[in-house]
This record gives C-alpha cells, structure tokens and sequence, in this order.
C-alpha cells in the first residue's frame, strides 16, 4: 500500500467530518465562538484539502471557478438584503425584531440570515484567493 493511497483514503474519510463540523460552528455562531467567518475558512480547507491530495482539477470539479466567483457578492448580497428587508419592515438596518412573531426569534432568523452571506462571502473568497495562487506558475 503506498503514502498516496493511505493519503486519498484518509482524506476522503475526515472530509465529510471536517464539512459537518463547518456546519456546526455555523450554525453555533450565535450562542457562542464560530460562525459564518469560521466556517467559511472551514468550507474553503476542505476544498484546499481535495486539491492537494487529488489534484487541482479535481478540487475545481468540486468548486467550480465560476460559481467561487460568484460566491463573494452573493454573500454580500445575502447580508446587505437581510438589512434591506428588515429596512422595507419599518426597523432600522438590520435589526432584525420585526423578522418573526416575536423579537427574540427574529434576532435569531436575521443573525442566521447575516452569518450566512459571510459564510458564502468568505468561503468563495479564500476559494478564489487559492486558485489565483496555485494557477499563478500554471499559465
């Protein structure tokens, strides 16, 4: 059995953990450390990771460099609307009472809302930050 091998197994079996657990820290942001930053740069290693066992082309299968660029404004875009919204529902920018039935739960809903566009933002901008990098010696 040869170190690629072991590497491409290894790999393909802490993957899936290392996905999940971007997940949690996403979705832990608003009780306590994490969020949408950290799981961003949780998402973007995972694909890293693919890349350096599997190859670039691989890694660019998985994420694709058009959908990586347009991952960075929809992000924006995902955390400038949830102010717009709670701005066309009579509340300041974002705040995010008037979301739910309740303020509490709409603080919720409008934190969720907010940390995922970073999430996509950064995610998509360490993305294209590592292609620009490794396609840099290619051309």
């Amino acid at each position: 059995m040869s170190l690629d091998t072991v590497l491409r197994v290894g790999t393909k079996l802490i993957l899936p953990f290392v996905a999940l657990f971007a997940i949690y820290v996403q979705f832990h942001g608003d009780f306590g450390p994490g969020g949408g930053f950290q799981a961003g740069v949780l998402l973007a290693g995972c694909v890293f990771l693919i890349s350096i066992v599997f190859g670039l082309d691989t890694a660019k299968r998985v994420a694709p460099p058009a959908v990586v660029t347009a991952m960075v404004p929809l992000g924006a875009l995902i955390y400038a609307g949830t102010g717009v919204v709670s701005l066309l529902l009579g509340a300041n920018y974002l705040d995010y009472s008037p979301f739910a039935h309740e303020p509490v739960h709409g603080h919720h809903l409008g934190i969720m809302s907010v940390e995922l566009g970073v999430l996509i933002t950064v995610a998509g901008t360490m993305m294209a930050l590592f292609y620009a990098f490794v396609e840099r010696d290619r051309q």
